[in-house]
């Protein structure tokens, strides 16, 4: 191993980044929360100093996959479509098998300048999460209960008030609603059978309201469907504890050709139908490329842009000399407590990252989907 490859798998610079990502994250939210007397006197303007906040916080995950990890994430799409990535606003279908998806997805948003403004359907907890949580909030995102008729009237309202938002945005949805297990797929097609649903070898099954009430409050808004499918090379089975680690995977991403908003059928009932069809196309493709390890369309590496490092600099540069300042006169003033205090701050830091990690872990995800009584889908 490398010296620099031996200091990304050390905890202490794990800590140290989390540190940066934590207190920068909490400065912005308090930032943020002025940004609140904005809102009955510019809401636009609100909106588009909240997007570049958020993209302070969010591009700091970003930088760990492209710049400290090295991932290479090749795009499969169609050329023609490829120029108006990031000029349209759209829908992203995503798959939902691997801890890091989501980080793809969000590294799929910066390279097209959309990740700041990028918005998702994200469950109610995560809105009392300090920093990501709390960026959201202001971000406007869409959050639900996971109980639909508490669900419907709240997350089509705030769908509908994003008809008027003045930067471009993508919508990245999980329509499965939980990650892939074998016991979620095992009871997943159970459902399938129940419903006379063609059973999948790869995905769950889609969970179409959701969907349904999202193409219809957006649809004068959007103006495409992104069906996006992301697979890894060699069986790899990346983890955020991978990421953190150094550890260089490689991401394939397949976008099928856009697919208009028009196509969509408005009906719910027929949107259903063409959600289910599209999740059936969606494994047709997973086993092509488990059999070949490629994807059908043309392979595109959109070139990674400075600003996500250039962010995490300067706010390495702005944390850490206080950070060191204070650890040198804590050691220098040689009291017993304070150094005690300072054990006990970094052994609950270390809970602290811990946790976070855990967090995006598959074995310890959510159990929606889990139990017998809830295998009735929405």
């Amino acid at each position: 191993m490398d010296i620099v490859g031996f200091l990304k798998s050390q905890f202490i610079c794990h800590l140290l980044i989390c540190y940066i990502f934590i207190v920068s994250g909490l400065i912005i939210n308090f930032i943020q929360l002025f940004t609140l007397i904005l809102w009955p006197i510019n809401k636009q303007l609100f909106r588009r100093i909240n997007c570049r906040l958020a993209y302070c916080i969010s591009s700091q995950m970003v930088m760990l996959l492209e710049w400290w990890s090295g991932t290479d994430c090749t795009l499969y799409t169609d050329p023609t479509s490829y120029h108006k990535y990031g000029k349209e606003n759209a829908i992203v279908i995503l798959n939902h098998n691997f801890e890091i998806d989501f980080l793809c997805g969000w590294n799929f948003c910066e390279r097209f300048g959309v990740l700041g403004s990028s918005k998702v359907l994200a469950k109610k907890e995560l809105s009392y999460m300090p920093v990501i949580g709390w960026m959201w909030y202001f971000l406007e995102i869409v959050f639900c209960k996971r109980k639909w008729e508490e669900d419907r009237k709240t997350v089509a309202q705030k769908l509908l008030n994003l008809r008027d938002y003045p930067e471009n945005f993508w919508f990245l949805i999980h329509c499965e609603g939980t990650r892939f297990t074998e016991q979620k797929h095992q009871i997943s097609m159970q459902v399938a059978e129940a419903k006379g649903l063609p059973k999948l070898k790869y995905h769950l099954l889609p969970r179409t309201k959701g969907f349904a009430v999202t193409v219809q409050c957006l649809r004068n808004v959007v103006s495409a469907v992104y069906d996006s499918t992301l697979n890894f090379r060699n069986n790899e089975n990346p983890t955020l504890l991978g990421v953190l680690n150094g550890k260089k995977y490689h991401a394939d991403l397949y976008v099928r050709q856009v697919i208009h908003i028009s196509e969509v059928p408005e009906d719910e009932e027929e949107c259903s139908n063409w959600l289910h069809k599209l999740y059936q196309e969606k494994d047709a493709f997973q086993e092509e490329y488990y059999q070949t390890g490629t994807y059908p369309e043309v392979p595109i590496v959109p070139p990674r842009r400075p600003w996500t490092l250039l962010n995490w600099l300067f706010w390495a540069l702005l944390l850490l000399y206080p950070l060191f300042k204070l650890l040198i006169n804590m050691i220098n003033s040689g009291s017993s407590l304070t150094l005690a205090t300072f054990a006990f701050v970094i052994v609950m830091a270390s809970v602290g990252v811990r946790w976070m990690i855990g967090v995006t872990e598959i074995n310890k995800g959510s159990t929606y989907g889990n139990n017998d009584n809830k295998q009735k889908q929405k």
